[in-house]
């Protein structure tokens, strides 16, 4: 049997060929010949030839679904409020690489994912919890006093400690604080400005009493049978830096794909624009080679960092004077280029279009000459 996959070393790659010696496990020599056979014939039809148009090719694989595509939001069952931009919005999130999403969001596992109480608890951890969700914060203009009102029943459902409280409040404004009654924080500061007071207020909004710095709201859901912490807001950082053993810190997604470059880098980055464009696609209900989006993402991380498809990005970095000046600004690209004294190759295919020359495209790539006897 040996030898009947020895024949097929140089015509399959070695990955396809060890997934066809497992698949093919109790089939006899004839009809393992018939699978290789059909799995060379396929890897052969899937190569492309010199000079193909991938790139054009792609653009039309890509664009002409996404013309079919909607503006739908999706809500997230379980999480109240919790509405994802699908469809045309989050794939131009995607290509504009924008800063942060318009719903950023985490899902982070545990390491017993059908542990569900675990599983809350570390939501709950998590979960950022500011001074004003279990206080009021009133101002006292007359007395220039600030008193925090602490709601003793939800500092109870959070687990905090009253002492505890004080001290972080005492700790962001630098000043000692009294307890008046039962759950009056009182800080009688003496400022002679009532800007100067507002100063202090908005220090003690600020205050951050648990949780992750930027994670909202973090609830547990079900996904193909394991429990998930669903986050509004993203901090993969902070997740990372947790040094909390129950989170499998592995299997931590987060769709902003610029925070991902700067904690994982431009590998991970780019694996997580290629999932996010071909989930906006699949939810859509549209089809198209994974490949083409493989070709997309990599001309947008080619260079070590992600960059935008357009005049900021890829587009307006091409080394091509012609091929910059035909997408967007054409006047600004053609003098730029006139003052430092730039030459353009004419190696492309939009340059090569605008002199008027064939395009190093299929048989434009052959060059021919000829030789007189």
């Amino acid at each position: 049997m040996e030898k009947v996959f020895e024949a097929y070393k140089d015509k399959i790659p070695k990955s396809i060929l060890e997934e066809v010696i497992e698949k093919t496990k109790g089939m006899n020599k004839s009809e393992i010949k018939k699978m290789l056979e059909k799995v060379r014939e396929e890897y052969e039809k899937s190569l492309l030839d010199i000079g193909e148009a991938v790139g054009i090719v792609a653009a039309q694989s890509i664009g002409e679904p996404g013309t079919q595509m909607t503006m739908k939001t999706f809500h997230f069952a379980g999480v109240a409020e919790l509405a994802v931009p699908q469809g045309l919005p989050r794939f131009i999130e995607l290509v504009d690489v924008r800063r942060a999403p318009k719903m950023p969001m985490m899902w982070i596992y545990t390491k017993d994912p059908k542990d569900y109480e675990k599983t809350v608890e570390i939501a709950k951890k998590i979960e950022e919890l500011e001074i004003t969700k279990i206080a009021a914060i009133r101002e006292d203009f007359i007395k220039k006093r600030i008193h925090v009102l602490v709601d003793m029943d939800k500092l109870k459902e959070e687990g905090l400690d009253f002492e505890e409280i004080k001290k972080r409040l005492e700790k962001a404004v630098r000043k000692k604080a009294k307890v008046e009654g039962e759950n009056d924080i009182v800080f009688d500061l003496k400022v002679s400005t009532l800007k100067a007071l507002r100063r202090y207020t908005n220090k003690l909004e600020e205050v951050r009493i648990k949780g992750v710095p930027n994670i909202k709201k973090a609830a547990v859901i079900k996904q193909d049978g394991e429990y998930v912490i669903q986050t509004e807001g993203t901090n993969l950082k902070g997740i990372m830096a947790l040094s909390d053993k129950l989170i499998d810190k592995r299997r931590v997604r987060c769709n902003n794909v610029k925070e991902i470059e700067e904690v994982l880098g431009i590998e991970a980055a780019r694996e997580t624009l290629l999932r996010e464009a071909k989930a906006v696609l699949d939810n859509q209900g549209l089809t198209v080679d994974v490949r083409h989006l493989m070709l997309l993402v990599d001309s947008m991380t080619a260079s070590g960092v992600v960059r935008p498809v357009g005049r900021q990005g890829v587009s307006g970095m091409k080394s091509s004077v012609f091929a910059r000046a035909a997408f967007e600004e054409t006047v600004r690209h053609l003098l730029d280029a006139a003052l430092r004294g730039e030459k353009d190759g004419l190696k492309g295919v939009t340059e090569n279009i605008i002199v008027g020359q064939p395009i190093p495209i299929g048989t434009g790539t052959v060059g021919l000459i000829m030789k007189k006897k």
